[in-house]
């Protein structure tokens, strides 16, 4: 679990960067300290921008960006920490996760740790996600060497002494076919069974994930699930395909974490490659979810979203007898909850019904499932008006926050001061018990604080 806060922070990276999974996979090849993370940082800045445009990027990085991208790190973590307490993970692991980016010579983020104050176990992860990066990418050789190289300031000395000398067990162990089922099987004893009451719960916090990783999706799965859930119960669907409808609209983006957070921030149009990446949403999602019987089915229905009747849709370009009306009323509730929401290409669609209709017309979208979604206008998604003892105006700044509006944009949108955004913000922080965008954000999912519309 040490690496799921990364899309905490996933929109901040991509002011900075073309492509921030890109950047988190070159990370492995230098100590992340000092001047080498320095150059590390500068060199991948704005890759796309011509020399004076990137001069200009640069500039503004080393004044605000090396600050935003060290608040990462602590983002990371208390989003990390927020998943792990909802899913009800041991205390001592949900501590040791905290201490993902501590490093052994006390350089790390963000409690400047330092040695035997770093638990154990996360020790142990430090040296094991660079060791398996090295290994896989380079081989057994490069891995070791990058061990030698980082004995004593990354890691812990005795780890890496204890790697070096029994290189070839560390190294047989990783190299097997499947590691997600040779791990699982060891783990037996962790095991627990998740009763179907509590399913809804935990796919719920599968959505606030997978919409962390954009701000301007928001709140957007959970409010596709309740539309999609509505829309299964008005054409009078029985108790089980309204959860399933339900519960795919939970997870029908997950796949989005696979994108790259510059191509879901791109105001302009798409290249090739960006659109096709975009494309294959739904098809990682089923994937991500096929292992486990329960979860593949929701998750063939959720990979099913974007297909349209006329076979225009995508992944599997499927048409009208391949489509099930779960599937139907999934893909017009997305659809509908879309339109309504702001993209940095266009501004929200003020009349969602007509858009729709026009589907329909042209043959992609179902008439039956369109005519259920629209009868439920207005009744969904429901927002909470009160948690943590937040004000009326508090939880407006919450929302827009989680939107990743700046300060300054807060103050034109709502018609105050910057200062008094600034004074609301800490305020919220307090309350949330959180201090970065990223974690407020879960927050406000959490509790159902950030209906998109």
């Amino acid at each position: 679990m040490a690496w799921v806060g990364c899309v905490a922070d996933s929109h901040e990276l991509a002011h900075w960067y073309d492509d921030d999974l890109a950047l988190r996979a070159a990370s492995y090849d230098v100590d992340k300290t000092g001047l080498p993370m320095m150059r590390f940082m500068v060199g991948h800045l704005a890759e796309r921008d011509g020399a004076f445009g990137r001069l200009g990027t640069v500039a503004g990085f080393l004044t605000r960006g090396a600050r935003q991208v060290s608040g990462g790190f602590l983002a990371h973590c208390q989003t990390t920490g927020d998943i792990a307490e909802r899913l009800g993970v041991d205390p001592a692991v949900r501590r040791a996760l905290g201490q993902a980016f501590e490093r052994w010579d006390g350089h790390g983020y963000p409690s400047r740790l330092a040695g035997e104050a770093i638990e154990p176990v996360m020790r142990i992860v430090h040296v094991a996600d660079d060791l398996e990066v090295f290994h896989r990418r380079r081989g057994g050789e490069a891995a070791l060497e990058m061990l030698r190289a980082r004995r004593g300031t990354e890691f812990d000395p005795t780890l890496v002494d204890l790697v070096l000398a029994r290189s070839a067990d560390v190294f047989a162990a990783v190299e097997v076919g499947d590691p997600w089922a040779e791990v699982l099987s060891r783990c037996t004893r962790l095991d627990r069974i998740v009763p179907d009451t509590e399913l809804d719960q935990m796919l719920g916090i599968v959505a606030d994930y997978a919409d962390l990783k954009s701000p301007w999706w928001t709140g957007h799965s959970r409010a596709v699930a309740e539309r999609a859930g509505l829309a299964a119960q008005a054409l009078g669907l029985d108790a089980a395909a309204v959860t399933a409808v339900r519960r795919a609209g939970l997870v029908h983006r997950l796949g989005a974490v696979g994108v790259s957070s510059g191509t879901w921030a791109r105001p302009g149009p798409l290249s090739a490659a960006e659109a096709e990446r975009v494309r294959s949403v739904p098809y990682l999602t089923s994937r991500v979810l096929a292992r486990q019987p329960v979860l593949a089915a929701i998750g063939r229905l959720a990979g099913q979203v974007r297909e349209r009747l006329d076979g225009s849709g995508y992944p599997h370009g499927l048409v009208a007898r391949e489509l099930s009306t779960e599937a139907r009323i999934l893909a017009a509730a997305q659809r509908y909850q879309a339109l309504g929401e702001e993209r940095p290409h266009r501004p929200a669609v003020e009349d969602r019904a007509a858009a729709l209709r026009a589907d329909v017309r042209a043959g992609r979208l179902d008439g039956d499932a369109v005519a259920a979604v629209l009868a439920g206008h207005g009744r969904a998604p429901r927002r909470r008006t009160s948690v943590a003892g937040l004000t009326a105006r508090e939880l407006e700044v919450l929302t827009l926050l989680a939107r990743g509006r700046s300060n300054k944009e807060i103050a034109t949108e709502l018609g105050i001061s910057v200062r008094t955004v600034g004074t609301h913000v800490e305020h919220v922080y307090a309350k949330a018990g959180v201090s970065t965008r990223g974690a407020v954000t879960m927050f406000a999912m959490r509790h159902g604080l950030a209906a998109p519309d």
